[in-house]
């Protein structure tokens, strides 16, 4: 694992043996551009060979676009296309769905739920794409303010405004209004979600106050163990922590720090 400067390293127990998570708490994604860059780097490209488990690769992204087709079979009325809400960050799972859209899915529209870090709403409300530094929240996977995916939805619609609008929405909320959709949830079904799943569930519950809706799918990311501080105690009294995610959480975590300089971060993956 590469851990840089000024940057809170999240999680890194849970990703399984000589595995880990770069993750900023503030500006997940910023350092992100720094490992992007890595594979298009002539010299590094020549002498090492890279791939990734995110969503910048597409060969996530084909097969979880299935999901969406496996969500929907399992629908009680397949004849009514859906609405599905999908916690959005680097907007990975929302491309995901549009292809599967693309593909023939049935779909009524798709609901971009993010946290604070909503640059895709404000595109969509401006027509403007305006990247900035991501802002630290309770969804951390969320916390992104240049989304490595955007260019992908682009290209999906050959750039075309109306066309994205016509199939796509999108809604931010705080923390506070995460918050409020868990315990909701909570109090209403007794389910307990998981912050990126909550803000899926507060997006939903906005657009069906605006619209008529019939069938809907939320998309979860995430088993709630592995947001501790965010559950009061009934909560935490309804579900366990997984053997497994135990396992990993009790794990050693071996990281190497560097600089927040990607000619540093150059000068270790040749080296290694």
């Amino acid at each position: 694992m590469v851990e840089f400067e000024n940057v809170a390293v999240i999680g890194s127990g849970t990703m399984g043996a000589g595995i880990a998570q770069v993750c900023a708490a503030a500006g997940c994604k910023v350092r992100m551009q720094d490992i992007q860059q890595a594979f298009v780097d002539k010299e590094l490209s020549s002498r090492r060979k890279f791939t990734s488990a995110n969503s910048i690769n597409v060969g996530r992204l084909l097969p979880q676009a299935f999901y969406y087709f496996n969500a929907f079979a399992r629908l009680p009325d397949r004849k009514i296309p859906p609405v599905f809400s999908v916690p959005s960050g680097n907007l990975g799972n929302l491309t995901a769905g549009l292809i599967a859209w693309k593909m023939g899915l049935p779909v009524e529209r798709f609901i971009a739920a993010t946290n604070v870090n909503d640059v895709l709403q404000r595109f969509l409300e401006t027509g403007s794409y305006a990247p900035a530094r991501a802002v630290a929240t309770l969804s951390n996977a969320m916390d992104v303010g240049n989304p490595g995916n955007f260019s992908r939805i682009l290209a999906l619609f050959d750039g075309s405004l109306p066309a994205i609008r016509g199939i796509l929405s999108s809604a931010s909320f705080s923390d506070d209004e995460t918050r409020s959709a868990i315990q909701e949830v909570f109090r209403r079904y007794g389910y307990v979600m998981d912050p990126h799943g909550a803000v899926a569930y507060a997006a939903l519950d906005r657009f069906n106050h605006g619209a008529s809706m019939q069938q809907a799918i939320i998309l979860e990311t995430a088993h709630p163990a592995k947001f501790p501080d965010v559950y009061d105690a009934t909560m935490k009294q309804r579900f366990e922590v997984p053997d497994r995610l135990q396992a990993l959480i009790r794990g050693t975590k071996r990281s190497v720090r560097l600089s927040a300089r990607f000619e540093d971060l150059k000068a270790y993956l040749l080296s290694s």
